[in-house]
């Protein structure tokens, strides 16, 4: 009896002190989940010559945290509708969300995007409100719907872990993608690129 006890104590201790560490694997599991795709798809609108349109569910919609791949096919003289090739769910515990805490100047935001304010954050600087999609071109850039580059931020974390946020950026123009955390340096929230 003593011994099933130990076991059983044991076994709570460990529960415990590895429950911080998965649910910090779930925040690693998205962000790499989401930098994954958007390389990948970047990567094969080039190699395919074809437009992958890479969206972004906001946290309010009916599936929070997904995100979905269409490629967007050239024909001549309509292109056909977009078809849906791919979708990706990040770990429930994890959402394209901003928290009260994240630097909001531009000289702290990731690469200067947004104000740190909105999750989803593409189409900066083109007054059409923010967007939830790039769109990779052939020539690996990334562009909206009406031609424009396409550049922006998202953000990512667990609801009320504010050092667990993560966000990535896209550049319109090159189609640069690059990754971000968020530290507490010298006591100031700061975005270090990964």
């Amino acid at each position: 009896m003593i011994v099933v006890a130990i076991g059983f104590t044991v076994a709570a201790v460990s529960v415990i002190a590895l429950l911080p560490m998965m649910k910090q694997n779930n925040v690693s599991s998205a962000y790499d989940t989401t930098l994954m795709a958007l390389r990948n798809y970047q990567n094969l609108s080039i190699v395919q010559r074809k437009r992958y349109i890479v969206t972004f569910t906001n946290p309010g919609a009916p599936n929070p945290s997904t995100i979905t791949i269409a490629r967007w096919d050239y024909a001549v003289p309509v292109s056909p509708a977009p078809v849906v090739v791919d979708t990706l769910t990040l770990p429930p515990d994890v959402t394209f969300s901003t928290q009260a805490g994240y630097p909001s100047t531009a000289a702290a935001v990731p690469d200067g995007f947004g104000a740190g304010t909105v999750a989803i954050d593409f189409d900066q600087g083109m007054g059409l409100g923010s967007q939830d999609y790039v769109m990779f071109m052939p020539d690996g850039s990334s562009q909206d719907l009406l031609g424009n580059w396409n550049s922006g931020v998202l953000y990512m974390g667990r609801a009320g872990d504010l050092y667990s946020s993560r966000a990535i950026t896209v550049f319109g123009a090159t189609g640069r993608i690059r990754g971000w955390r968020l530290y507490l340096q010298a006591g100031v929230n700061t975005w270090v690129q990964q």
